[in-house]
This record gives C-alpha cells, sequence and structure tokens, in this order.
C-alpha cells in the first residue's frame, strides 16, 4: 500500500491552488478545462513516480532476497543453525534489502522466535515473492529435517520467477509499444470527428434551416439563426461524449498493458494515469487552437 508522502500533499496544494484560481478567473474562459488539466498532471505526477519509485523497488528488494536465500542455503548446508547464519549475514550487502535483514538477525539475537522474526520480516519488505518464500522457510524450520534442500528450492523457485517475468516484459515490449500507438492513432481519430466532422454537420443543417425561398419574411430569417444555434449548440453536445470516452479508452488502455507486461493490472495504474491524462489535456488543448 502506497503511503502519503510530503511530495504528495505539495503536489496536492498546488494542484488546489490552480484548481480554485481557475474557478475564479477562467470560468466562462476556453482555457477553464485545459487548467484542469494542468491541475490533475499536478496531483497526479507525485502520485505516478512513487508508482514508478515502489515498482522498482520491489523488483530490486526481490533480486536481493534470492541472493540472501543463496547465502543463507550454503550456511545451512555446511552445519550452522538457520538462526545462526542470519545473524552470521548482519553486515552482509544486500542493498536495499540489507536494513531488513539487519533487523532479522537483531530480532534473533535477543531471542525472539525465527517463526515470528520471519513474520515481521516479510511484513516489512511487503512483496508477494518474499511472503511466499518466508512462508516455506518457516514452515521447514517449524517442522524440522533437510532444511538446506528447502531453502535451494526457494531460492531456485524466486530464480525462476524473475527469470519468467523478464522474459515475459522483453517478449510483451513490442506490444505495449504497439498499445500506445493504437491509443494515439484512436485519439487522432476522435479529435478530427470532433473538430472536422461534426463542425460539418451543425453547417448542413444551418444551410438546410434557412429554406429554398430566398425573400422569406425577417421572422423566418430569425427561426434560421435560431436553428444554426441550436445546431451549433448539438454539436458541442455530441462532442463532449468524445472526450469521456477517450478517457475510459485510455484508462482501461493502460490496465491491459500493465496486465500484458508485468503480470498485474495494478501496474497497469501508472499507464492508465499517463494515457488519461494525456488524453484529457490534448482534447482540450486542442479547443484552444482549432
Amino acid at each position: 500500500m502506497m503511503r502519503i508522502k510530503k511530495m504528495h500533499w505539495i503536489g496536492g496544494v498546488f494542484a488546489l491552488i490552480i484548481l480554485i484560481s481557475n474557478l475564479i478567473f477562467f470560468r466562462q474562459d476556453k482555457v477553464f478545462f485545459f487548467l484542469i488539466g494542468i491541475s490533475l498532471v499536478i496531483f497526479l505526477l507525485p502520485i505516478l513516480t512513487s508508482l514508478v519509485l515502489a515498482g522498482k523497488r520491489e523488483q530490486e528488494l526481490n533480486q536481493q532476497f534470492l541472493e540472501f536465500s543463496r547465502n543463507l542455503a550454503e550456511s545451512v548446508k555446511s552445519g550452522t543453525p538457520i538462526g545462526k547464519s542470519i545473524v552470521n549475514m548482519r553486515n552482509k550487502d544486500f542493498g536495499v534489502l540489507s536494513k531488513y535483514v539487519e533487523k532479522l538477525a537483531n530480532q534473533i539475537s535477543v531471542g525472539i522466535p525465527i517463526s515470528k522474526a520471519m513474520d515481521s520480516f516479510a511484513k516489512d519488505i511487503d512483496s508477494i515473492v518474499v511472503k511466499r518464500a518466508i512462508t516455506l522457510i518457516r514452515e521447514a524450520e517449524n517442522a524440522g529435517g533437510e532444511i538446506n534442500h528447502i531453502l535451494e528450492s526457494v531460492a531456485n523457485s524466486i530464480y525462476e520467477v524473475e527469470k519468467l517475468k523478464k522474459e515475459r516484459k522483453n517478449a510483451i515490449s513490442s506490444l505495449v509499444v504497439q498499445g500506445y500507438i493504437i491509443f494515439f492513432i484512436f485519439l487522432g481519430i476522435m479529435l478530427i470527428m470532433e473538430f472536422k466532422i461534426l463542425p460539418l454537420t451543425a453547417d448542413i443543417s444551418s444551410i438546410g434551416s434557412f429554406g429554398s425561398a430566398g425573400d422569406l419574411s425577417g421572422t423566418i430569417a430569425a427561426g434560421g439563426s435560431l436553428a444554426a444555434s441550436e445546431a451549433s449548440v448539438s454539436a458541442e453536445a455530441l462532442a463532449r461524449p468524445f472526450l469521456y470516452l477517450l478517457l475510459v479508452q485510455g484508462f482501461f488502455v493502460g490496465l491491459i498493458i500493465g496486465k500484458l507486461s508485468e503480470g498485474s493490472v495494478k501496474y497497469g495504474i501508472k499507464h492508465s494515469i499517463i494515457l488519461s491524462v494525456m488524453a484529457f489535456l490534448v482534447s482540450t488543448g486542442s479547443r484552444l487552437f482549432l
């Protein structure tokens, strides 16, 4: 679970300032919706950064835990008890995992049962791969027997899982790029329909509203102007669902990209944020120039 940090509060405050200023000064201006998009970017950018960093941290933790498991298996295989082996590895460099290993070793040193210390270790790391491995190690330690074989199996299992993840990510990378390209093509089609096709329908309606007699009274001419105005309003009303469609499309395409590339929908949230916000900015920003 992502924790709220200082940069999240800062982003939220700046986004709120822009949003309030926008409501006060630009409510009737064309730039209104575009500034809403800018405030969303400022608000979501720290969250997106946290998601990316959390994903990298989890990958590094899994890789370092693989090294930890291998070292632990070798130590236990040489005849050293598992608790003593963990304590002996207290000062070893395991990168981002080092502080967790040190805490685990300290807990075992002061007499906390290995099973409870392992549970705390898995909870602190908060990685599905590590939690599953710790469960196996803890159960093997409680049951006794050839624990070194269990540790070797755990290390091999983690290695295979990480290897499969990398292979899948490399194989799917081209599909991820294709997903982004297809979305941008879809975005372009929606913009063409909104700014080229819909205005044509409004023009056709306004032309037809004047009828065939050019010498009609001013009342009929006024009626034609009203019909043209209604056609313009209807075109604008028809354009609004295009924005909603783009946002929904961007959100679900992002989730699919995350599922395909990294095996979990939660990794697609960052892609959903990028695509949805980009669609909103392009759609609202284009109205300022087209």
